[in-house]
């Protein structure tokens, strides 16, 4: 009697829904170049920065092979070359980039190792970082954009779209991870975490990362996060992890984190010669190679062997045509590093709201005085407001902005007129602030984001050198322009954390222009200028002249703006030229009655106005600098030098400055008015330059 044919076990049959062939073609291509570069390529020089992605490499292809929906966005660190293979990304410009030939990624500006990818047809990979855990709060913000466009602009093709951000296990100690993941899940975002947990963060074990090592165990009972966790080396189970997460995220449209184990097959980078593991621990990491799993996995259920020889051939094949291509290259005129450090006329491919159909409108110069004078609070509230109004892109968030208006009152009242949406409380993270900005900003927004008090920057340091550095290291295919403002300077009393001025640091940032008004109008042209431009702001607001008599102006009307970069002279003389800024404005007016000066409000620092300067101090010949902020490489010794530099021969008298001594702000009132430039010491000051 005939037996019963049996029927075939499909539980560990390759999953039909993975385009199997062309993930073995991706790993395979990425094994090629990491294997080109370390052999050849790092030997002759050819390539400086070196890191291997094998071990890695197949749990990314699975993943990335999973981001289609073209809103979708992702951002790794200097291990995700495979992730952009499996986006499209042109294999010459990925090795054209690491060896910093002409094109690629940054036209040889940046490391090979840190990508972007502007996808025209599919998900983008957003800029990368060299700071391990930068990427994490710019994908929260590219992922709330995601949300605002699909709830409050009403898009639908961003229904399914999600944020992923890549991170090995190192990165769960830094602030970038805690920020996003705190934001991902307050606001119960789109966004998954993938994590590739290979043991070490170059030498140091995962252990010292988070307790235990496994920051999926540790993070099990976090509220409003779904954690998947497995071995990343086993194609059906990394398979089977990554369906999973991707899908929970896209239909739930909340934050997961997923968490696969994988070996890391080569040193932290080319140089690193791994002595601080053993040789049976390296043995044991090759002996979980995915590579030989996926080809035992597909063999003979998918590919024959046969298939499967053609498929490394074809990789070979076009990892050595692709080094062709990118060694003809040639490199870049290296007087081009000049360009694109800001907007120069041609939009960046993708960022900004410009990228995304905005049309700024037509704006003038000349004031059209309405109403009676107003304090800098109610100017620059009345331009947030008129700004929200016209243009459904802008949005404004910080700590306290919302219902409580800002520590200083100037938003107060806009959350209940635009809503929680538009107008949001932030948690007390000012990476996740300006992290989150830089996300939003590259998904089309304007956001608006608040520090309450410049001191309060420093935690976004990163964030904000990365954000204005983009235009200039991406060669202009990404931007992010945002408006970021900043209370700082003293104000009735002083004290190290409240009343720091160090605008200086900010100009000194490439990439961010820089805005310093000393009163009402002023305040209103630059803040309109900086909303709808298409470059990274830093919008200064001086505490003692938000709501001083002196700073009070008439509103100049809804399509005021002013230009960067042009000074005004407040007062005219023939003796001396008075520069100066912000909250040093009045005091030196004061200062020159009786006397005939120019005094100069810069209004801007970055770019500031050295023509107008220079104009002045050729016709007074002695040129005097006040500010507020310390004296050693504060601004004015810039604007010594040039003084210095290009009207040197002009010049009856040194050029002088009179600064605060470099020294924190001191609480006391009468420490503070000692240490602040006075009045009567910028007028003693005038008559020593002038009596020289």
């Amino acid at each position: 009697m005939a037996q019963p044919a049996l029927k075939p076990d499909l539980r560990n049959a390759p999953d039909t829904s993975v385009d199997w062939p062309s993930v073995a073609y991706l790993v395979s291509l990425s094994r090629a170049l990491d294997k080109m570069e370390e052999t050849r390529l790092v030997p002759e020089k050819k390539v400086l920065y070196q890191f291997s992605a094998r071990g890695h490499d197949m749990g990314q292809i699975l993943l990335g092979c999973r981001l289609d929906d073209p809103a979708d966005a992702t951002c790794g660190y200097y291990r995700s070359r495979p992730m952009l293979l499996s986006l499209g990304v042109d294999v010459a410009d990925a090795l054209g980039s690491a060896m910093g030939r002409a094109g690629g990624y940054s036209d040889g500006r940046d490391i090979g190792v840190v990508f972007n990818y502007p996808n025209p047809n599919g998900a983008s990979a957003l800029p990368m970082c060299g700071g391990v855990g930068a990427q994490y709060t710019p994908t929260a913000g590219w992922a709330q954009a995601i949300e605002y466009h699909r709830t409050v602009l009403k898009d639908p093709a961003y229904d399914k779209a999600i944020a992923v951000v890549l991170g090995g296990d190192g990165s769960v100690a830094s602030n970038g991870f805690w920020a996003a993941l705190t934001v991902a899940t307050t606001q119960k975002l789109p966004m998954l975490f993938y994590i590739e947990d290979n043991g070490f963060g170059i030498s140091v074990p995962s252990s010292f990362q988070t307790p235990g090592g496994n920051i999926a165990a540790n993070l099990a009972s976090w509220t409003g996060l779904t954690i998947f966790s497995g071995d990343g080396t086993d194609p059906a189970e990394a398979a089977r992890l990554v369906d999973q997460a991707v899908t929970q995220v896209r239909e739930e449209r909340s934050p997961v984190l997923l968490r696969l184990t994988v070996p890391r097959l080569q040193g932290h980078s080319f140089q690193d010669t791994q002595t601080y593991k053993s040789d049976a621990f390296v043995a044991s990491e090759w002996a979980r190679d995915p590579l030989p799993k996926l080809k035992s996995y597909l063999i003979p259920a998918v590919l024959s062997e046969e298939e499967w020889a053609e498929i490394e051939q074809r990789a070979d094949s076009d990892a050595e045509a692709a080094r062709e291509r990118a060694e003809a290259r040639g490199v870049a005129d290296p007087a081009t590093v000049l360009n694109n450090v800001f907007f120069e006329g041609a939009p960046q491919t993708e960022g900004g709201q410009w990228s995304h159909g905005y049309i700024p409108p037509m704006t003038t110069d000349v004031p059209h005085p309405e109403g009676q004078r107003i304090n800098m609070v109610t100017a620059i509230r009345r331009t947030l407001e008129h700004e929200l109004e016209v243009n459904p892109r802008v949005v404004l968030f910080g700590e306290d902005i919302g219902p409580k208006g800002g520590v200083h009152a100037v938003t107060l009242g806009l959350q209940e007129k635009f809503g929680f949406d538009r107008v949001f409380d932030t948690s007390l993270s000012e990476e996740g602030i300006v992290g989150r900005a830089v996300g939003m900003a590259l998904a089309g927004l304007m956001p608006v984001p608040e520090i309450q008090f410049r001191k309060y920057a420093e935690p976004a340091t990163e964030q904000i050198n990365d954000c204005g550095t983009m235009r200039w290291r991406t060669n202009n295919r990404f931007a992010a322009p945002m408006v970021l403002r900043v209370p700082g300077g003293f104000f009735k009393c002083g004290d190290p954390w409240h009343s720091q001025t160090n605008e200086v640091a900010f100009v000194h940032n490439p990439g961010w222009k820089v805005a310093v008004p000393s009163n009402a109008e002023d305040a209103v042209g630059l803040l309109r200028t900086s909303l709808r431009g298409n470059d990274p702001v830093l919008f200064f607001e001086h505490r003692s002249m938000l709501d001083f008599a002196w700073a009070r102006r008439p509103y100049p009307g809804d399509d005021y703006a002013l230009p960067f970069g042009k000074a005004k002279t407040t007062l005219a003389g023939d003796d001396i030229t008075i520069v100066t800024w912000g909250a040093m404005v009045p005091r030196c007016e004061e200062a020159a009655e009786g006397r005939s000066a120019d005094v100069i409000d810069l209004r801007t620092l970055m770019p500031w106005d050295s023509e107008a300067v220079l104009a002045s101090v050729r016709r007074t010949r002695r040129c005097l600098i006040v500010h507020e902020d310390l004296k050693t490489a504060g601004f004015g010794a810039e604007i010594a030098a040039v003084v210095a530099d290009e009207a040197f021969m002009d010049l009856d008298a040194p050029v002088m400055r009179l600064t605060m001594p470099d020294i924190p702000s001191p609480h006391n009132a009468v420490l503070l008015d000692w240490a602040v430039p006075s009045v009567e010491r910028i007028r003693a000051k005038i008559d020593d330059l002038v009596s020289f």
